[in-house]
């Protein structure tokens, strides 16, 4: 494996995609790990095949879903299927009893079973799995945790960041003390709950206040859960991705917190190139008309008047909802069809094929028809 130390020079041009083909090297493509998921308890699944004695994230994923019908997919290697399956994977830890804080800045909080379990080993492992193998980081964490996995000294987390009810209304009431004497009251009515985060302190002036809600909060996110953090840590060391993640903190730490950013219509325009016939022909001619449905299709999609979302479309025709760090092989492309009025797609090759209809309308609804009734729609 190469070395994932750069010179200053490097640092300026590498790529979130040359790490992670870095970190991809050992991975032994002639051995595979096997999975057996059920779309309808992925984490169970999952589970059993991370904790199988064979297990080894230097081998491929051997992924297979029994689909409602009882029929078995398989995907290897490119396989759409195992993207699939990570992508479903990471939706499923997202709500795991490991993980606490609002939707989109979740943090790891103490859980006495999941301890147990080992499940925050589990987890960071999984994390780093996902990610290296092709499928997508959790894009759920706390800026603030990953700041922390990473070595970086930045926090700014807010009151909004706690769910329990009793301590975010203790908190505001610090936060909205207007003197010295009112915040003296207000530390002392709740000094047990300070004094257990060792936040609690004399109070010589008003501004006191700020810091005395930061270094609670830095407890209640950070300290009090050093102990998982650190075994989260060990998961995440799978395939050398958290020493990735401390040496290229600002390439990699996006992976793992939350974007607002979405798919755009845009985006999947320019990402899946057309498979066209010869200019002049009367073939070119419908693909063409065709990819104008698929455009504004698209548009419908974004702007809510389809019956799906862009992420579902890319779904459907890769296993992912958003581009993955690794970037996405084999290049996404359009082929057309004269013998189905449905959509279909190969996964495995990133390949969408449209229907040639006759007018925009038909061609909505089938497309709507089509991937709200395909496997797993609705999974995600």
């Amino acid at each position: 494996m190469k070395s994932l130390q750069h010179t200053p020079i490097e640092e300026m041009n590498i790529t979130l995609p040359d790490i992670i083909a870095n970190l991809s090297h050992p991975i032994d493509h002639g051995r595979v790990s096997r999975f057996n998921i059920s779309r309808a308890n992925v984490w169970d699944g999952a589970v059993r095949g991370f904790k199988r004695t064979t297990y080894s994230e230097t081998c491929d994923m051997l992924v297979k879903f029994t689909d409602d019908a009882g029929v078995l997919e398989e995907g290897i290697d490119t396989g759409g299927p195992r993207r699939e399956f990570l992508t479903l994977l990471m939706k499923h830890l997202k709500d795991r009893p490991i993980f606490d804080g609002p939707e989109g800045h979740r943090f790891l909080v103490y859980n006495a079973n999941a301890v147990r379990e080992d499940e925050y080993y589990l987890a960071g492992k999984m994390t780093a799995v996902s990610i290296v193998h092709g499928g997508p980081g959790p894009h759920f964490l706390s800026e603030d945790v990953v700041h922390s996995l990473a070595g970086q000294p930045s926090f700014k987390a807010t009151v909004n960041s706690i769910t329990d009810e009793e301590i975010v209304k203790a908190l505001q009431e610090i936060e909205n003390a207007a003197s010295v004497d009112a915040l003296r009251e207000c530390t002392m009515r709740h000094s047990t709950m300070l004094q257990t985060a060792g936040c609690l302190r004399h109070v010589a002036s008003v501004e006191a206040k700020k810091e005395i809600v930061s270094d609670y909060l830095h407890w209640y996110i950070i300290d009090r859960n050093s102990s998982v953090i650190d075994r989260f840590k060990d998961g995440l060391s799978a395939l050398q991705f958290f020493t990735a993640l401390q040496l290229h903190p600002a390439l990699l730490s996006p992976v793992l917190t939350h974007s607002e950013k979405g798919l755009t219509a845009l985006q999947l325009e320019r990402l899946f190139k057309p498979d066209l016939s010869p200019p002049g022909s009367n073939r070119r001619c419908k693909k063409s008309e065709t990819l104008g449905y698929w455009a504004d299709y698209l548009l419908d999609c974004e702007e809510g008047q389809a019956a799906v979302s862009v992420e579902d479309v890319f779904m459907f025709a890769t296993g992912l909802t958003s581009l993955p760090p690794s970037g996405l092989e084999p290049s996404p492309k359009i082929e057309f069809l004269d013998d189905s009025p449905f959509p279909m797609a190969n996964t495995c090759s990133n390949t969408l094929k449209l229907p040639l209809l006759d007018t925009y309308t038909v061609f909505k609804t089938q497309m709507d028809f089509g991937l709200q009734n395909s496997p797993g729609f609705g999974c995600f």
